[in-house]
């Protein structure tokens, strides 16, 4: 009986120890992972990639046909301005050159001798001339019949007639020897063109010819050479994306890699944005130039360069990373933490609402940051302070109102007035600025150029804008709210943030709420399986969206 009474006890310790140790492995281990709050550079930049190309890049080619006779420069040949670089042969050009001339010395003799003829004529008219007036004297006299009178008088217009045909055969003679003289020019330029001469300074980058090749300048010339100005000064044609043009402007800092050099970083600015956009199978992109130094020659043309445009660039800034803003916590972890859940998760649950309106699911754990909201540099607008369920509106601010009102149309403003009347608001000072305006503007209708400037702001210089990339507003102030948390005392608590820009891993934080060295909260693990930072983790098929949070430091998912 005591056998069977300690068999009993040690069968009941035995299943007390398991149970127990199985309670406790069921329990979830949490490990909260923290990063610290840090100081340091925020670069936001615009990536795209590009062609290295020469700033002038000239095609030297032939305007006459022949073969090559001679070459004076090959590749990476350094040339000036003027220096031979190649010769045609000349010789049919030269033999139609003294055809030219023996046809030049033939008109020239005819037309001295048509000259000629016509001093003859000339005096045959003026003796002409003379028998008649001595024909006359004597008619009137009686001293010659009337017939010998009137022969007198053919005689004299016969004269005259040669005398117009000569004329005209000196003025024909005349125009014979200018066309001759220009077929002479014109085969004289013909051998002057067989003679290929650099038209700049620079290398040549390209030869298309050899000795002996026959080169055929029919509807265009064939290029010969391709001579680069200046290679100390280069520059990369960047396709930049649609989506990103907006962001890009004049002197905006640029840097740059190429394959040849991996380890080396180069510089650059923007000098242009262009208008014309490019579209290859539907994805539109604009061309954008930027100006390279090339003191040491390492750059070559025709290099792929790899561009990051710095659009944003913070100093010594006070950064979080963005991990820390996609955690977001569930229910399950407040409860694995023996923790109340907050106002900010309450509300959660498949379905439900976070505490900023954002949609709430059981099992996210990371959310993306909130989108960026651009706030003009020198903006005061006023704002309500969020309310306790995380909404809040905008202030009403007079001032930004009137200033919005003074940008508006003078339709817009009609309309904008009658809206207000039919609320029931004041709209006085806004009539009495929009009378000051149509007064201001009767009698004088603005040019094209002062509306466009208008319309997009005048060089900060005051002078004459000459090309619309110097008409580019200057980019706004970024400002997004997020929120990130810490972990103290073994509890989560929450901090809501302002937020300036972002570099992809680190966040720029306006508000002082963290100091260095604080601890934020970017993931967890143990709890059921491991929560990644970056977004959640999906079991499905790979190629299937998966289901996370929506953009914003707002609400977060709730457990079951």
């Amino acid at each position: 009986m005591k056998r069977a009474v300690t068999v009993l006890v040690i069968i009941a310790a035995i299943g007390a120890g398991a149970g127990a140790y199985y309670i406790r492995r069921g329990a979830p281990d949490v490990q909260v992972q923290t990063s610290p709050i840090s100081r340091g550079d925020i670069i936001d930049t615009v990536g795209a990639t590009g062609t290295l190309q020469a700033v002038t890049t000239v095609q030297v080619g032939s305007q006459v046909s022949g073969n090559i006779a001679w070459l004076g420069a090959d590749f990476n040949s350094i040339v000036r301005k003027g220096q031979v670089i190649a010769r045609l042969d000349p010789s049919l050009f030269e033999a139609q050159l003294q055809q030219a001339r023996a046809n030049l010395s033939q008109t020239q003799a005819n037309l001295t001798k048509a000259e000629s003829d016509l001093e003859q004529r000339k005096v045959q008219l003026q003796d002409a001339q003379q028998k008649y007036t001595r024909a006359k004297e004597l008619a009137a006299r009686s001293l010659l019949p009337q017939s010998d009178l009137d022969s007198a008088k053919v005689a004299v217009d016969m004269a005259q007639a040669a005398l117009a045909s000569q004329q005209a055969t000196v003025t024909q003679a005349r125009a014979a020897v200018s066309q001759s003289q220009a077929s002479v020019n014109q085969n004289q330029v013909n051998v002057d063109h067989t003679v290929i001469a650099a038209p700049i300074d620079g290398i040549v980058t390209q030869r298309n010819v050899d000795v002996g090749q026959t080169v055929a300048a029919s509807m265009q010339a064939p290029t010969l050479f391709i001579i680069a100005a200046d290679l100390t000064k280069m520059q990369v044609n960047a396709n930049i994306d649609e989506a990103d043009v907006g962001r890009i402007r004049p002197a905006q800092h640029v840097t740059f890699r190429v394959d040849a050099y991996p380890t080396e970083t180069f510089e650059g600015t923007v000098s242009q944005i262009r208008l014309q956009p490019v579209v290859v199978q539907n994805v539109t992109t604009y061309g954008t130039v930027i100006d390279v130094p090339n003191a040491q020659l390492k750059l070559k043309p025709g290099m792929t360069a790899n561009v990051k445009i710095e659009i944003a660039k913070r100093s010594d800034a006070l950064r979080i990373p963005n991990a820390a803003l996609r955690f977001r916590p569930t229910t399950d972890l407040f409860a694995a933490l023996n923790q109340p859940v907050p106002p900010e998760v309450q509300g959660g649950g498949r379905g439900g609402r976070g505490a900023f309106g954002n949609r709430a699911g059981g099992n996210a754990t990371s959310a993306q940051p909130s989108s960026p909201v651009a706030v003009p540099q020198g903006s005061s607008g006023a704002q309500e302070a969020p309310r306790a369920d995380g909404g809040g509106r905008r202030g009403f601010d007079p001032a930004r109102m009137m200033e919005r009102f003074k940008s508006m149309s003078p339709d817009e403003q009609k309309q904008f007035i009658a809206r207000m009347k039919e609320r029931g608001q004041d709209t006085s000072a806004f009539e009495k600025l929009a009378a000051q305006d149509s007064q201001s503007s009767k009698g004088s209708q603005p040019s094209a150029a002062s509306a466009l400037r208008q319309k997009y702001g005048a060089p900060a210089n005051g002078q004459t804008a000459q090309t619309i990339d110097a008409l580019f507003p200057p980019l706004p102030t970024v400002e997004s709210r997020g929120r990130a948390w810490l972990f103290m005392d073994h509890q989560l608590k929450p901090v809501n943030l302002r937020l300036g820009v972002t570099d992809g891993t680190y966040t720029e934080l306006i508000s002082t709420e963290l100091q260095p060295g604080m601890e934020v909260v970017t993931g967890v693990t143990g709890l059921g399986a491991t929560r990644s930072t970056g977004g959640q983790q999906g079991t499905g098929n790979p190629l299937m969206p998966q289901r996370g949070g929506p953009p914003g430091g707002g609400g977060f998912r709730g457990g079951r």
